[in-house]
């Protein structure tokens, strides 16, 4: 592996803009617009990258090179998606490295209707692959801490100056583009599209009226109801994202843009982060409340959801499930609970958070860590397995990529994933969005409803589309 630390700094907004705008196949993976902590990192596919996807239905992995376009045909394999992982990245985890962040490897999403092969949980079929990873072999990191830019890329056995190449070639482009400064805001154009909800608010009184019965019969505590709207329309991903982190900055947004489909996320919910010393994190995210524009009406609001007994037994039933899925990958005695509902505040809503972390058993890899917490339990609802089975009887179709994961898997074993939530996919047809809550014993109807609303208000306007149902 090699990198070449750059002099000056550079807003990864505009070297996306000017470098990856037109690829077919990139990825930015955001800290937030204007932020001075996290790392972001951006690239796109390589003469030498693979792209991967899985069916579960099919149980098969595809994977082919994406340059050139007539090379060999796919290699399909019958495995699960872990199961490739483990392979290509076995022998990995002892590769030098200089941080605890992303230094190549795969990124990409994973889908919820994954859970349905990791639970053992029946799922409907998802218009989307079950998880498409693109592999990265180059990349640009930016340190919004320290205020740096690094090219990272790892040599090409058949090309020596390939590297090199690579690294003038970009150090080119950066010289056209003004240092330290982001491209002007985009404007969401004007769409006359109708936002088409699964379910209509009267279906989706029904469907928390019947969690409802599920949660006094015993057959869950939490389950986490969600409903998707479809709007029919085009987008140019690139300038779609920069209206979604212009209005929803997040330290965990997103974009990966692979071919015909586009993931554009503003989450704020971090599935699980694995460092270099193998320690692990989860950070789930469970209770809700609007933000207002009047400050006294704000500091209300925000002082509702920490004192909310339903809210915090929302956090405390998805804290436990985490617990219990980190205790079957972490050395004896280390999983713990950090930080317990601490209320975070983005631009939309304020949400209570919660930190377990724990260190890995020895011999347990982050990829069995990925499979065995997969999918979030926030995603869910507890008891995980009878959650999901009630659900997919409820939701009447898959959610897709919307409530799996998104991020990179590192050759050196490193993991940062987050949740695909406050997420557009754009594909031919149009746009998907899922949006949700979790259903308890204290959960009313109306309230639940005007939750999916207040989520989806935010990624609609990114799409120029007026919230209506």
């Amino acid at each position: 592996m090699q990198s070449k630390l750059l002099a000056g700094w550079w807003d990864p907004a505009a070297v996306f803009a000017a470098l990856y705008a037109d690829e077919g196949y990139a990825f930015w993976l955001d800290a937030g617009p204007g932020t001075r902590t996290g790392v972001s990192y951006l690239g796109a596919a390589s003469p030498r990258s693979r792209f991967v996807t899985a069916s579960v239905g099919a149980g098969t992995v595809t994977s082919r090179y994406l340059h050139p376009a007539d090379a060999a045909p796919p290699d399909v394999t019958h495995e699960t998606i872990f199961e490739f992982l483990r392979r290509d990245l076995a022998g990995c985890d002892d590769a030098p490295s200089a941080s605890d962040g992303f230094e190549l490897g795969w990124v990409g999403w994973l889908g919820y209707e994954l859970g349905s092969a990791t639970v053992g949980t029946p799922a409907h079929p998802s218009r989307y692959p079950d998880a498409a990873l693109l592999e990265i072999d180059r990349l640009i990191r930016f340190d919004h801490h320290e205020r740096t830019v690094t090219l990272v890329a790892r040599p090409n056995a058949g090309c020596a100056t390939a590297v090199a190449d690579w690294f003038g070639q970009t150090l080119a482009a950066l010289a056209t583009i003004p240092a330290a400064t982001a491209p002007t805001r985009a404007t969401a154009p004007a769409a006359s599209a109708v936002p088409r909800w699964r379910h209509q608010p009267s279906d989706y009184t029904a469907l928390i009226e019947t969690c409802l019965a599920a949660i006094r019969d015993g057959d869950a505590y939490q389950l986490c109801l969600t409903n998707e709207i479809r709007v029919p329309g085009r987008w140019h991903p690139v300038d779609t994202y920069g209206v979604l982190r212009s209005g929803s900055p997040s330290h965990h947004g997103g974009l990966l843009r692979f071919g015909d489909l586009a993931l554009l996320s503003a989450s704020p919910e971090q599935f699980l982060h694995v460092g270099r010393d193998r320690r692990i994190r989860t950070k789930p995210i469970k209770g809700t409340r609007p933000r207002s524009t009047e400050p006294s009406e704000d500091d209300r609001l925000k002082r509702e959801l920490a004192a909310s007994d339903k809210e915090r037994a929302e956090n405390l039933m998805i804290v436990d499930l985490m617990r219990n899925d980190l205790g079957r990958i972490a050395e004896l005695g280390t999983v713990a609970v950090s930080t317990l509902l601490a209320v975070e505040s983005y631009p939309h809503v304020h949400q209570l958070v919660s930190t377990i972390e724990a260190q890995l058993s020895p011999g347990v890899t982050g990829l069995d860590a990925i499979e065995a917490c997969f999918p979030a339990g926030s995603m869910t609802g507890a008891p995980k397995r009878s959650a999901m089975t009630i659900l997919d009887a409820l939701e009447g179709g898959p959610r897709g990529i919307y409530a799996g994961s998104f991020g990179y898997i590192g050759l050196g074993g490193s993991i940062d994933l987050a949740i695909v939530i406050r997420s557009i996919v754009l594909d031919p047809a149009g746009a998907s969005i899922g949006t949700g809550g979790g259903i308890t014993a204290l959960s009313t109807a109306a309230e639940e409803i005007e939750e999916t609303r207040i989520k989806a208000a935010a990624l609609l306007a990114a799409l120029g589309v007026a919230a209506s149902e």
